[in-house]
């Protein structure tokens, strides 16, 4: 049972939705154009946006048929802000129109940043860093292959080289 102040991540398939738990089954989040409960990956033209519309709706309503689940999980790193300050702070930002950009300023930085007055986003980070693996696991199977080849090339010249025809 989610606690007032509580993060609340909502599985969209592909990525998590994030909101802060207000209490009597309302949450707080940001909401782009084309955020929809159980869209799955028809959601991620969120990316395609620029603004969000802070709202404060019923989680069953937000998360739709799609899972959730309480998840501070940053409550092992940092000390989170005092529930009321965080509460009030977050009925104030209501309907306000926010710049959103899934990479720095999406519904996860701005759920972290009432609890812990951290914007951050765990899943971005490991989104970036899955792709620098992915690129630099690339980069190293390219290296590999020009080596492999470059190795392959000197032998090949050596073989050449000692070979002489006999009648020289």
């Amino acid at each position: 049972m989610p606690k007032p102040g509580d993060l609340i991540e909502i599985d969209r398939g592909i990525y998590k939705h994030w909101a802060l738990y207000m209490g009597d089954g309302y949450v707080i989040h940001i909401v782009p154009p084309s955020e929809i409960a159980g869209a799955g990956v028809c959601s991620l033209m969120s990316v395609a946006h620029n603004r969000a519309t802070v709202q404060l709706d019923l989680l069953e309503t937000v998360a739709g048929k799609d899972s959730h689940r309480v998840k501070n999980l940053l409550d092992s790193e940092y000390v989170p802000r005092d529930i009321d300050e965080i509460l009030m702070e977050a009925k104030s930002m209501v309907g306000r129109v926010l710049r959103y950009d899934i990479v720095s300023c999406n519904c996860e930085h701005f759920v972290t940043n009432l609890r812990y007055g951290k914007p951050e986003s765990r899943q971005v980070r490991n989104a970036l860093y899955g792709l620098g693996a992915g690129a630099a696991a690339a980069g190293g199977m390219l290296l590999g292959v020009l080596a492999a080849a470059a190795i392959r090339s000197g032998n090949k010249e050596k073989k050449t080289e000692g070979h002489r025809p006999s009648h020289y």
